[in-house]
């Protein structure tokens, strides 16, 4: 398994770039997985549900599953945040994970970068940034395209995924 990382300020359409590629890199035959960072309280899981009940109720784990998919629910109840490997340990394998978020972590990244997001460039502040794709030349020397180039994101995605550390 294999990893990179998609790395840019809110707005930079990470998220809406990876819907692109990732049917991208499934068409070349590489199996794919993602794992995405969320700063804020989010929920998966609807008020109401069975497995939302459960949880409420104070379940540590919740595991829902039907004959289309599964998923595992785990309630942190206090304890500290995994770390990326951890969460990493986790995923069953498959030859490239797509990590959206984490960007402290030093992992190979590609820099997402909006000119019309008005943020600035996050290379060199932030740790493993390898490559970028943008809608402006960036302003340091490192591999480059366009946000509407996917085969190229996809070849950069490939070129730069490594082993987790």
């Amino acid at each position: 398994m294999r990893i990179i990382g998609l790395a840019g300020w809110s707005g930079a359409g990470k998220t809406t770039l990876l819907a692109r590629v990732i049917p991208n890199l499934i068409a070349r035959g590489t199996s794919v997985s993602t794992l995405k960072h969320a700063h804020h309280r989010f929920d998966i899981d609807t008020p109401g549900k069975d497995s939302h009940t459960h949880r409420e109720a104070g379940a540590r784990q919740v595991l829902v599953a039907s004959e289309n998919r599964w998923a595992l629910m785990t309630e942190l109840r206090g304890a500290a945040e995994p770390s990326l490997a951890t969460l990493l340990g986790h995923l069953e394998p498959v030859d490239l994970v797509v990590i959206e978020g984490f960007k402290r972590e030093p992992h190979p990244k590609i820099e997402i970068h909006r000119a019309g997001n008005a943020k600035p460039w996050m290379h060199p502040e932030t740790p493993g940034i390898r490559a970028v794709a943008s809608d402006t030349p960036p302003p340091y020397d490192l591999p480059h395209t366009t946000l509407d180039d996917i085969d190229g994101i996809a070849d950069l995605c490939l070129r730069f995924a490594e082993p987790p550390a």
